[in-house]
């Protein structure tokens, strides 16, 4: 069984950054492909950024390109998303997810595991 846990959100101005983690435990983590996902008020879940778990490649939405970077630290169990230039768009409960495999997945069907999520609001 593969648990997620997210840490680091919080409040911040408009212009400001966070960086959000996610602490994996479980099994084969350096062999999982790895996705940062965002759920704001009355919208659905929508895709922020991916990893894959050798190379590792990136892939963003595009709309935070240039403003956010994921990363891993396999040897950690750790999955990041450094979050910079933010605006109040970017407000919204962000959650970890992890799959088997690897490759560059954006779907939200193509993950098993998931967080709980962190809370990141953006005050403008």
């Amino acid at each position: 069984q593969v648990h997620l846990v997210e840490s680091g959100g919080g409040l911040v101005q408009a212009g400001g950054s966070l960086r959000l983690s996610c602490g994996v435990s479980g099994p084969s983590f350096s062999k999982s492909a790895m996705a940062w996902f965002r759920q704001a008020p009355g919208k659905e879940r929508d895709f922020v950024a991916a990893i894959d778990w050798s190379t590792p490649r990136t892939y963003y939405a595009d709309s935070v390109k240039g403003r956010f970077t994921i990363s891993r630290d396999n040897a950690k169990k750790m999955v990041y998303l450094q979050m910079n230039t933010l605006s109040a768009e970017d407000t919204a409960v962000y959650f970890c997810a992890a799959a088997y495999g690897g490759g560059l997945r954006i779907k939200r069907s193509e993950y098993e595991y998931w967080g709980r999520g962190t809370q990141v609001t953006v005050s403008s």
